[in-house]
């Protein structure tokens, strides 16, 4: 959420900001409501003030016996008193007109993102890695022999539809395997602490990080009013919200393995085959809590523990910043790691890794207090994949297949499979 009083200072900044994310102009309406607000506000406080003189003299007029004056000033505490009880009224119902508008707008761009309209105007800044030259046509996962037997989309369909799948088997160790190899390294090597968390959340929580009001049909709700995480982004940020944190205690960095789910609203069309795109997946969450000036840095430490899992995995691929049209809601600056699908012939995105500034924070209301005292201020947040699992099952299956339908598996996996690092053609471990 935006801070009222900047918006207030430099209106014409704020639509500028807006304006690199292609929104229209907010500033007129968001300054009118607060204006209005405030009008209210003062109004009421004038006549609350009004209404104690009156209290005050009843007091006095009843001591002098002056009957008539004593009614009329009872008469006006009464009408003031309505009239302040209306005023607060009409100055609440603004307030919370404003803040619902403030929920509707996009955190501003950092100043370093490009310009741009989609996904075609990225900015990539780095690769990892040359893709493998095959001596044969490389398959997308799905029609690999050794992973077919344990990629079951039939009976994912019978169960419960489009866009889910059953791992079976082998690959569903592998997949096992690199969610438990990722979280090691993220604790015992990264510094992140793990947390274990509900994947059904109140409506706050989702409020909280940004994924409400805007996008309400990504998401999938139950009948009692708990929405389902779409990434623990939403559980392990929403920790701290309402809390004061001693700055002492920042960095605050977190980690969670956890189920995810999206509606996928939009995406009608769009990698129907395979795996790739589905309304339940697991993801690998990285959180930062830090201070404001320490955000930037935090982004880039982020960034490369993201990076160096696929590098340990030996996956190639590119790091790109995203521009100002293909960013996140929640985001001021993000970046895309892709890795190389050679079944597609191309990089796909694996991780996002943004930064927020105080964006989530002022809507949680989470900040800390400063060593050197004074008053309390708004943390920054921080999230991305470490990885999303599903989509590295994916990549390590396309990277690693052989003509013969076996797929050879990383050796930062061997811990996790027993030593056998060979998904034979049949679907077993060797």
């Amino acid at each position: 959420m935006h801070d009222i009083r900047a918006i207030r200072e430099n209106p014409q900044a704020f639509d500028a900001a807006l304006a690199r994310r292609g929104e229209a102009p907010a500033a007129a309406e968001i300054l009118a409501l607060d204006e209005a607000r405030r009008a209210r506000i003062a109004a009421a406080e004038a006549a609350k003030a009004e209404q104690n003189r009156a209290a005050k003299a009843i007091g006095a007029a009843k001591a002098r016996g002056d009957e008539e004056e004593f009614q009329r000033l009872r008469n006006e505490v009464a009408a003031k008193k309505a009239e302040v009880a209306a005023m607060q009224a009409e100055a609440r119902e603004l307030d919370a007109r404003l803040q619902e508008r403030l929920m509707w707008i996009p955190n501003a761009p950092a100043e370093d993102v490009p310009e741009g309209k989609d996904e075609d105007d990225n900015v990539e800044i780095r690769r990892w890695g040359t893709p493998r030259a095959f001596d044969f046509a490389p398959r997308e996962h799905f029609d690999i022999a050794g992973a077919r037997a344990g990629l079951d989309f039939e009976t994912a369909a019978k169960l419960s539809g489009a866009r889910f799948v059953v791992l079976r088997g082998a690959v569903a160790r592998i997949h096992r395997a690199l969610a438990q190899f990722m979280l090691d390294t993220h604790i015992a090597e990264n510094g992140l602490t793990e947390v274990n968390g509900p994947v059904l959340v109140l409506p706050e929580a989702m409020r909280g990080t940004g994924q409400l009001p805007k996008f309400t049909e990504d998401s999938y709700r139950t009948t009692d009013d708990w929405w389902l995480i779409p990434t623990s982004e939403v559980t392990l940020t929403n920790t701290v919200a309402g809390d004061i944190l001693e700055e002492a205690a920042l960095p605050v960095r977190l980690t969670a393995h956890s189920l995810c789910f999206r509606s996928e609203a939009g995406s009608a069309g769009k990698d129907t085959r395979g795996m790739l795109r589905q309304h339940q997946f697991e993801k690998v969450e990285m959180v930062s809590i830090t201070r404001p000036d320490a955000s930037d840095e935090e982004q880039q430490r982020m960034l490369r523990c993201a990076e160096d899992i696929l590098e340990r995995l030996g996956i190639p691929y590119r790091t790109v910043i995203l521009c100002t049209g293909d960013m996140g809601f929640s985001a001021r600056r993000t970046y895309d790691i892709e890795a190389w699908l050679p079944g597609q012939n191309r990089y796909r995105e694996i991780s996002s890794v943004s930064t927020c500034g105080d964006f989530q924070a002022r809507r949680m209301n989470a900040r800390f207090r400063p060593a050197g005292g004074g008053k309390p201020e708004f943390v920054h947040t921080l999230n991305g994949s470490g990885l999303a699992v599903g989509r590295t099952l994916i990549a390590v299956l396309e990277n690693g297949q052989n003509a013969d339908g076996s797929v050879t598996l990383p050796q930062a996996l061997a811990p996790y499979l027993g030593g056998r690092l060979t998904l034979t053609a049949e679907g077993e471990l060797a």
